[in-house]
């Protein structure tokens, strides 16, 4: 009861609780309406009662595979700049004597109501959005009434946001000792290893592999287990490669620095390269994304110019374009609100550092464009890093000729640019003039 009331007295927004709070609560709604609408979209495809209705709900499951990190990187970012913003808070408990167990209670609360609110408005935003997504044809026919999802699996989503909320808030308070002074100090961030480069190579090597042999598998739940598996531990080789090769282009940029906001930008890299990885790592995701998407779409283009026209191969041709569009404007929207969450998360993290350039007279355009640079410099190697990982998986399934043909280059590379532009887009949104305003610089 003690946590419970002091969570609610804590919690209240002030003015300058209030933006981070606001964005931390958008996001968790974000990513509980767009939970509903991929899982209603993939359950409705249930209705299709024909030869390829097996195809159709293998695609779905692929799709929501592919989804999976980008949202789970908006929902993490969200959770972590929920923590940043409680820091200043949480100091003066244990200043006045609260325990750890207390501090770590009162985190773990308020995240899990932001989630929950968070999470409501999605629910709304999800019932707002399923006319139109009702509206979207497969096979011929609308998904219609398909789309309103049964209202235990509601819950269930509405439970899971909560929870990863504060399960992310607990774990995030692991790394964060808050002495009874209020002085936070913070554990030497482990760099990332070159074994980590070796194990990714052999975890690939091994997933396309398995990919060559798949026509050994009769059975269609077997070959959907091997694909959807293959694809899940991609994702996660790109996940567990990414800081380290961010690393690499960090030290890269540091060599080459010639003027004090790349010299700064380099160093935020280096400080931190799991950090500067979780900023970009929604481009990869989408890279990934497209490369299957483009390769499916090239290869299902083919098949289609060679059946008759309304059959429900030619149909499903259609399709796959439809869903590979959904699912790449999907992650680009977890990038665009990943990358400004975590950008406003970072620059809290970073509150003493940009206090302590403020006072030695760095000017505010010079940390603004490290600020961006930090950002901006690992993009395009993160983002072509990602084709040739998805590539090289994709290659037992579709063939050279597929993926480097017309629609599918068209796809990767047309990905690649507007990525590119939504992460630089969400980054201005993040000006240094809005976000350092969290950290009382000015």
């Amino acid at each position: 009861m003690r946590t419970l009331s002091l969570a609610w007295l804590l919690g209240k927004p002030t003015a300058a609780r209030r933006a981070p709070m606001l964005l931390t609560a958008g996001a968790y709604g974000l990513v509980s309406a767009l939970v509903l609408t991929t899982i209603a979209g993939a359950l409705s495809f249930n209705r299709i009662q024909n030869e390829l209705s097996g195809m159709y709900l293998m695609l779905a499951g692929l799709a929501c595979v592919l989804l999976i990190v980008p949202l789970a990187v908006l929902g993490s970012a969200a959770a972590r700049l929920s923590a940043r913003s409680q820091d200043l808070r949480l100091s003066t408990v244990r200043l006045l004597g609260g325990t750890p167990g207390l501090v770590l209670g009162i985190t773990v609360v308020e995240s899990a109501l932001v989630a929950f609110t968070g999470a409501m408005a999605g629910i709304a935003l999800y019932a707002g959005m399923a006319p139109l997504v009702g509206m979207i044809q497969f096979q011929g026919s609308a998904i219609g009434a398909a789309i309103w999802l049964n209202p235990g699996i509601i819950a269930l989503v509405v439970l899971g946001v909560v929870l990863i909320a504060a399960l992310s808030s607990g774990f995030g308070m692991r790394k964060i000792i808050v002495s009874p002074l209020g002085v936070r100090n913070r554990s030497q961030t482990p760099k990332p290893r070159w074994i980590r480069a070796l194990i990714v190579v052999g975890l690939i090597a091994g997933i396309s592999q398995a990919f060559s042999m798949i026509s050994v598998f009769k059975d269609l739940a077997v070959m959907l287990a091997v694909l959807l598996g293959g694809f899940a531990l991609g994702v996660g080789a790109l996940n567990l490669v990414g800081p380290w090769a961010v690393g690499l282009i960090g030290k890269a940029k540091l060599k080459k620095a010639e003027t004090p906001e790349k010299l700064l930008a380099a160093r935020m890299i280096l400080e931190n390269p799991a950090q500067a990885w979780r900023q970009v790592s929604g481009i990869a995701m989408t890279c990934f994304v497209a490369v299957v998407g483009g390769s499916g779409a090239a290869l299902m283009n083919m098949a289609g110019t060679e059946s008759s026209p309304g059959s429900p191969d030619a149909l499903l041709s259609a399709d796959v374009m439809t869903g590979v569009i959904i699912t790449i404007v999907v992650s680009f929207i977890s990038v665009a609100c990943s990358t400004a969450i975590t950008q406003a998360a970072t620059t809290l993290d970073r509150a003493e550092l940009y206090a302590g350039l403020n006072m030695l007279g760095v000017q505010r355009s010079t940390m603004e464009k490290a600020r961006v640079g930090s950002v901006m410099g690992p993009v395009i190697g993160v983002g072509l890093g990602s084709i040739i990982i998805s590539g090289v998986l994709v290659l037992p399934l579709a063939g050279m000729a597929m993926i480097f043909a017309p629609l599918s280059v068209a796809i990767i590379l047309g990905t690649l640019v507007a990525g590119v532009l939504a992460v630089r887009g969400a980054v201005a949104l993040t000006s240094t003039s809005q976000t350092l305003k969290l950290v009382r610089i000015d």
